[in-house]
Order: C-alpha cells, then structure tokens, then sequence
C-alpha cells in the first residue's frame, strides 16, 4: 500500500515542470482585466470539479481581499442545488450550467470551465453560451483537452491522465492564482473605485454592514 501511495506522490509531483506557466499567467491577466472593469467571473465544473469551482470561487471571492482594491465579482454556478435540480428536471442535466449562464453572463464577463475530460455536455452547452453572450471563456482541462479546448478561448491543460491527479493539479492551479492575484493587488496603490466598506471599518462610523442587529 506504501508503494502506490508514494507512486501517487511521486508522479503528480513530477507535473510542476510540464505545468504550462505562460497559460496561467494569462489567465490571472485575464481575471485582472476583469476585477479592473467591474465584471463578473463565473466559475463551474461536474463531481470533483464542482468542488474545485466552488473552492475556487471562495478563494477569489474573499482570500484575494486586499485593502484599498475592488474585491473580485465572482459567481459559483455549482453551488444552489435547487436550481441545478430545476434545470437539471425540466431541461436535462446537460443544461444546468448554461441555463444559468443565458440568465446572467454579460459581454467581457469570464467564464472558468473545470473539466479533467472537456467532453461533459453540460460544460460544452456552458462554454457555447458563454461564447455566444460575448464572454471570455478559459477551460482548465487534462491532458488531451477534450472538445472543450476548441470552445475556449484559453485552454489550460494539465499533462496528465490520470483523473484524480488532473483535479489535484486544478486545485493547485486555483491557489496559485489566487496567491498570485492577491499580491499583485497588494502592490498597487489605493485606486479611486468604489472600495466596498469592511464590517470593521464601518463599526467606527455606527454602520454595520452585514452584521448583527
């Protein structure tokens, strides 16, 4: 059993020289010009990859937070069960993602596609909307890139086939740029954009946002 598990480590650990660096700088340029303009990031993905979108989403969202700077408009389509299983009931589950997209993606806005396979239908509809609407689509994929690669604009895929080492290397993908983000947020100076008020700030004033009563 120690064997396989040391195999496991030792193989993913071997993807950190194939990782394809100029892609993922790209990407965090990307989601910059988009935090910049006011836009709105979605994220989505199928089983593992819901997770990583959710995680993902939850990292932009709040660990990027830097003082001073316009936090990141981030929106998890994995996340409200309800609607998925509406749409999922009344459209096919191959519609969940997009329906959602037709409702809310706007011109500029990014759409993040995580995908080990980049063939799941749901992922292929999402990225056909997006592309439709004006958006800018980025997929992180595996290693063949699946259908999903001709459908983004930019394609990030993890050198491997194993499909449980694909979602590690997403989720470390996801850190990385939001390590990343979050410094390049810190180097720039206080920007003369609406800086939404933290709860601790606004206690000195008597207002409290999102607190309690």
């Amino acid at each position: 059993m120690r064997d396989r598990i040391e195999t496991y480590w030792r193989e993913l650990s071997t993807i950190t020289t194939s990782i394809p660096y100029a892609a993922l700088t790209r990407v965090a340029e990307m989601l910059l010009e988009c935090q910049r303009q006011d836009r709105t990031i979605f994220v989505l993905g199928n089983g593992g990859s819901a997770a990583t979108a959710s995680h993902f989403a939850c990292d932009l969202g709040k660990g990027t937070q830097t003082p001073g700077q316009r936090p990141f408009r981030v929106f998890p389509l994995t996340d409200n069960v309800p609607l998925l299983t509406a749409w999922g009931n009344d459209r096919g589950y191959e519609r969940v993602f997009a329906e959602q997209l037709a409702t809310l993606v706007r011109e500029r806005d990014v759409v993040v596609i995580i995908s080990a396979s980049g063939n799941s239908p749901n992922v292929l509809r999402a990225a056909a909307v997006a592309n439709e609407r004006g958006a800018i689509t980025v997929a992180w994929t595996g290693e063949s890139g699946g259908q999903l690669a001709s459908l983004a604009d930019l394609v990030v895929r993890v050198p491997l086939s194993s499909m449980e080492q694909v979602e590690d290397a997403h989720l470390i993908i996801a850190h990385s740029l939001c390590v990343t983000l979050r410094a390049e947020l810190g180097q720039r100076g206080f920007e003369d954009t609406l800086v939404p008020t933290t709860y601790t700030e606004s206690l000195s004033t008597g207002i409290a946002i999102g607190g309690q009563d």
